[in-house]
């Protein structure tokens, strides 16, 4: 956006909400009406504002170092009082006053963030074009200033009533609905057979068979997953089959215009038998976090085409480094960010997944043709187990690499043969490592591998995948790597709701843990699972059947995610006023850390741990947005907010963690969010919530990361690893 476009916004007037609401933040705060009318130009408002808000932050001298930069990290962020937060983000706002922020929400254009010029101009000349989304903030920002809005966080009975609110899927009477579900569903895939829509050479009826005989033979059927695969839902009319034609006729027209748009449909038999259709009176909305999954949004069907890729490491051409500085072999198949890890994408139907996301960062690939689930088409050539070894090579001959994520995709679609392929790989890869380290001298020495983990969502998408002969080959690859020094292995998965965690999932859960895998989930914080309450219930429900909670994700991604998107203060709420009950207590820690030495015994020692600690679940995620350069993080500012009430953030980056040397070159992140908190509220309340519920959101405009849990950490070496770091360009 040039000056003059700006210029030509400020001249715009404001609504008669905007008006109202301006009213109401000049009649509570007298100083701020004052030195509004009195100021001649915008540059005395900021300065009367500045000095105003700079005596209140002085009365807290840690808050001015922490404002100023001299002071940070968790222990400072944990001590500032509600009102710090208040005088700290003010006064960021006007040490950015007037700057032109590239905005990917708006396709390139540029958001400015000057809102105390845009009170002014609204005082003296009724214009400024601020929506009353932005007028809303600045009301309870000046009222956090105050002290009329003051955080008081709620009690744990509070928290464990809001917890209660959410079932999981385990519950009896879920499970009975669920059955109903599978059955209506059976019928369509029948009727589907018989008519010939559906034709496949396994999954097949034998002649003259009964509609109760083909009804067993379907229910024989959905415990392979393969069948799940054949009859997933490809089209709107489909879905809306399956689901009992339940669809709205709004839905519907968004539906048909993503199909138009292009946006592939995948959606497995199995995973749609979860959501209601006959809405349970005791579990209203319960399914919502399901339902978003599943169905597509206005906003991604009008951004469709123009959605641009999040993060920048992900973008290589060859022979140059990424956005992280990392040289590698392969720009599809290695993906690179930190020192001690690397993505591999196996070039098989690991690169595919048994649904599609909604708020997938792989929409940016979708909409240019990419993958499409063509499954046939995604099966291992013959040039992969060349290209295997080389993608071996890379972490073999690595000096920082010890741990190694096959995902995709989705590392479980793939064929038994293909991830024992890979597994093999990945033994030989390590054994060699070893025996080359042998050589080397202390000091010198490359790190060996020690953490192997699986990407998946399969024992949540499609548990029924998880089938002996997987445990098998998983379980006989960490008797052999172990060997090696490889002491971590990990499934890392994706529950996004406690109703996913059904008794087909429990049980793929216990086979993976008697493989001897640790399973961890990463769970993506959007608008209908941030409700209240609604994460710890997931986080308690996977502890109940063994898996611990690894990350807690915002929504990565621009306006196309607008309709899944939690804004970044509600991710510091929900961690502040509801993890905080599943705090492990210090003198326990100890026993938490010995957890994933035997995943065999994993769940009975999360039981144990709770209740030696009387709490509900081990809040062992961390909660962190993956930025769109290089990292995690949750430690950040807002810096600035526009005309539309969208709050500008500054992300530092995680100090808690290593990273790669370019970070330093970086600099700070910047993010335009592309909800306002009001128009996150207003969502809230379209499914049924209580904004009063959420009122503290308001006044988190401050973030710091929270320190990894030491059972996360790599183990410790015997011997020193060297400093040098191969694979790495930053000129």
């Amino acid at each position: 956006m040039t000056t003059t476009r700006s210029h030509t916004l400020d001249s715009i007037g404001i609504n008669t909400k905007s008006h109202k609401l301006l009213g109401q933040l000049l009649g509570e705060n007298r100083m701020l009406e004052k030195i509004m009318r009195n100021a001649r130009n915008e540059t005395e408002a900021l300065v009367g504002v500045r000095n105003w808000v700079m005596g209140v932050l002085e009365e807290n001298p840690s808050a001015v170092k922490y404002y100023r930069g001299k002071d940070a990290g968790r222990e400072v962020f944990d001590s500032l009082a509600w009102r710090d937060y208040a005088a700290i983000r003010i006064l960021d706002y006007i040490d950015n006053a007037g700057r032109e922020f590239e905005d990917l929400n708006l396709r390139g254009g540029a958001a400015v963030s000057n809102p105390i010029k845009l009170i002014w101009l609204a005082v003296t000349q009724g214009t400024g074009g601020a929506k009353p989304f932005f007028f809303e903030d600045m009301l309870h920002l000046f009222r956090q200033l105050s002290g009329v809005e003051e955080r008081r966080l709620p009690t744990r009975e509070k928290v464990m009533k809001w917890m209660a609110r959410h079932p999981s899927g385990l519950d009896p009477r879920i499970v009975k609905l669920r059955e109903e579900n599978r059955d209506r569903i059976i019928k369509v895939i029948i009727n589907k057979i018989d008519n010939g829509e559906s034709v496949s050479e396994k999954f097949k009826f034998d002649p003259d068979m009964s509609f109760e005989q083909k009804y067993l033979r379907c229910l024989d059927w959905w415990k392979n997953h393969l069948f799940h695969l054949k009859f997933a839902v490809r089209s709107a009319d489909s879905l809306n089959e399956m689901l009992g034609k339940s669809l709205d006729p709004d839905t519907m027209k968004v539906l048909y215009a993503a199909e138009k748009a292009g946006i592939p449909f995948f959606v497995n038999p199995y995973y749609l038998s979860l959501l209601h259709v006959r809405v349970p009176y005791f579990a209203v909305g319960a399914d919502l976090a399901i339902k978003d999954y599943v169905v597509y949004s206005q906003k991604l069907v009008d951004e469709f085409g123009k959605i641009v890729g999040w993060e920048k490491e992900d973008k290589v051409e060859p022979g140059k480094p990424n956005a992280a500085g990392w040289l590698l072999p392969s720009r599809n198949n290695i993906h690179r960010r930190y020192p001690e890890v690397a993505i591999m994408i196996p070039d098989s139907m690991g690169r595919a997944c048994a649904g599609l996301c909604s708020s997938c960062q792989r929409m940016y690939d979708f909409q240019r043709g990419n993958l499409n689930f063509d499954l046939e088409k995604l099966k291992p050539k013959e040039p992969w187990k060349e290209k295997l070894v080389k993608l071996m090579a890379y972490f073999e001959n690595d000096s920082q690499l010890r741990d190694i994520l096959v995902t995709g995709g989705d590392a479980l679609m793939s064929s038994d043969k293909t991830i024992e392929n890979i597994l093999n790989a990945i033994y030989d890869m390590t054994k060699r490592k070893v025996e080359a380290n042998a050589e080397r001298p202390q000091g010198e020495k490359f790190a060996e591998m020690v953490r192997v983990r699986l990407g998946t969502r399969l024992p949540v998408y499609l548990p029924q995948r998880i089938t002996p002969s997987l445990v098998k080959i998983l379980g006989d690859f960490k008797k052999r790597a172990s060997v090696l020094g490889v002491k971590q292995f990990i499934i890392q998965t994706h529950f996004e709701s406690p109703m996913e965690v059904t008794p087909e999932a429990k049980d793929a859960i216990r086979r993976l843990l008697q493989a001897g895998w640790m399973v961890t989930n990463q769970h993506v914080f959007i608008t209908s699972s941030s409700r209240r309450g609604h994460t710890i219930a997931l986080r308690k429900s996977l502890n109940d059947v063994g898996v611990l909670t690894y990350y807690t994700f915002t929504v990565k991604g621009y306006m196309e995610n607008n309709h899944n998107f939690a804004t970044n203060a509600r991710a510091v709420q929900e961690q502040i006023e509801e993890k905080v009950i599943g705090t492990v207590p210090d003198d326990l820690l100890g026993l938490l850390n010995d957890v994933p030495d035997d995943a065999e015994d994993i769940l009975k020692e999360i039981s144990e741990l709770r209740h030696k600690a009387d709490i509900p679940f081990l809040a062992t995620d961390r909660n962190v947005l993956n930025l769109p350069g290089v990292g995690k993080s949750l430690t950040y500012r807002a810096i600035g907010i526009t005309r539309y009430g969208r709050r500008i953030l500054e992300f530092d980056h995680d100090a808690t963690r290593s990273h790669s040397p370019i970070i330093h070159k970086m600099g700070k992140v910047l993010i335009v969010e592309s909800k306002s908190i009001g128009e996150y509220l207003q969502q809230l309340s379209s499914i049924g919530e209580d904004p009063d519920e959420y009122q503290s959101i308001w006044g988190y405009s401050l973030g710091e990361t929270e320190p990894r849990m030491a059972l996360y950490e790599y183990p410790e070496y015997d011997y020193e690893v060297t400093e040098e770091l191969t694979n790495l360009q930053l000129d």
